[in-house]
């Protein structure tokens, strides 16, 4: 993906932001050493390596002078060094001349800062192209670069708002036959509950949850239903007894903690109702189109963060499971996504093959229907599903980074 540096945190998109906690920010900080040694010196003009061992160019950034300073363009792995001299803040854009494909881009430059881009280019055409808040784009002089065998990349050819709308509407055609399979199945969960069958109701538990757990990129469009239908502890002043822990993990705690079927009929009922409310309301929501991308990303994040450390485990001891439906949901979320990933994800395949590594790694916690709770794993093979799910997590973040909604004009 291209080279993204993070602008002031009220100027950052939700999804640089994200992808910046993933581990852009580090190429990013690697730069400045080399930028700092070279600040005394800098002036508009073309500065000489510096300690990174890598070309330096302080590139002017107004409205004006969109790209000034760019004068002796060279191949290779290289630094910008973007100078906002304008009166207001500005994203910025090094592009490729031809196809609009996005090399480097800084976001939130505010007037008199300064900030780093890096890069390799090859042969070809590109221009700094500027967007200054509440103003149009200006796009730069084209530099050609003539010599060399450096190749380009990585850059995305930036996706549109009307791009992302059909893979948005099968996704949320998926959704909608998930809501009819989830109150199917808390359906049974109830029923057993009210007629006092608690092996049959923990029996049900998981099927009904892992529904839930395959829907991961719509939550944000779930709004309150997600808290009552999946809430856990986090932030409840009283814990398990607290009055606010509702849905899925409430009913887990209880069915694995002893709790009587009498004392777990309004919870039970609680749920049903606010998964059938869902339901019932899931046709008349609306997806953002400009969110796919980052959700494809933050599903296995999360699930990193939260199914693989244990936190959200009542009592069933079936994260690895969770962990299994999160990647399942992220799977069907890229199948919508991949007639545009096709044409800007060079490593596509790669990103299939760590999904397949995925699956296989999490499903050596199963065994006869049944799931390894994380405490009894060995070390190694806990090790390694921590590692591969890591390692899917980095490279999702692409996925994030090219189905970005930027700028145009």
């Amino acid at each position: 993906m291209p080279e993204t540096a993070s602008g002031p945190p009220a100027a950052r998109s939700r999804r640089r932001t994200a992808l910046l906690a993933g581990g852009v920010l580090t190429a990013v900080a690697a730069v400045t050493a080399g930028v700092l040694a070279a600040a005394g010196s800098g002036g508009g003009r073309q500065q000489a390596r510096t300690a990174d061992g890598l070309r330096h160019t302080t590139v002017e950034v107004t409205s004006a002078h969109c790209g000034r300073g760019w004068t002796h363009p060279e191949p290779g792995r290289q630094v910008f060094e973007l100078r906002n001299t304008s009166g207001a803040a500005a994203e910025v854009y090094l592009t490729d001349a031809k196809t609009g494909a996005v090399y480097g881009e800084v976001e939130g430059l505010a007037p008199g800062t300064e900030r780093p881009i890096r890069v390799t280019l090859g042969k070809g055409a590109y221009a700094f192209k500027c967007l200054p808040d509440d103003a149009d784009a200006v796009t730069g002089p084209t530099v050609q670069i003539t010599g060399g065998n450096v190749r380009s990349g990585p850059a995305a050819v930036p996706v549109t708002q009307q791009q992302l709308i059909p893979p948005t509407l099968a996704y949320q055609k998926w959704i909608g036959a998930r809501t009819v399979e989830l109150a199917n199945k808390t359906d049974v969960l109830r029923a057993a509950i009210d007629r006092g069958d608690l092996p049959a109701a923990r029996a049900a538990w998981l099927p009904a949850h892992l529904v839930y757990e395959r829907m991961g990129a719509a939550y944000g469009t779930f709004g309150d239903a997600d808290s009552a239908i999946n809430r856990t502890t986090a932030g409840l002043s009283g814990g398990v007894r607290d009055a606010g822990f509702t849905g899925f993990h409430r009913v887990e705690y209880g069915l694995w903690h002893g709790e009587s079927a009498g004392s777990l009929r309004g919870p039970a009922g609680r749920l049903d109702q606010a998964v059938h409310a869902l339901r019932d309301s899931w046709p008349d929501q609306r997806m953002d189109p400009a969110d796919v991308g980052l959700r494809a990303h933050e599903i296995l994040e999360n699930t990193v963060q939260l199914e693989l450390t244990g936190r959200t485990d009542y009592g069933s001891g079936t994260n690895l499971a969770t962990a299994r439906a999160n990647l399942d949901g992220t799977r069907v979320l890229l199948g919508c996504l991949r007639p545009l990933l096709k044409t800007r994800d060079k490593d596509l395949s790669g990103l299939d093959s760590w999904m397949t590594r995925a699956r296989r790694t999490l499903d050596g916690g199963e065994h006869d229907g049944h799931w390894t709770a994380l405490d009894a794993l060995p070390r190694a093979q806990r090790e390694k599903i921590d590692a591969d799910l890591g390692e899917l997590v980095e490279r999702l973040a692409d996925v994030a980074a090219l189905t970005d909604v930027r700028r145009t004009a």
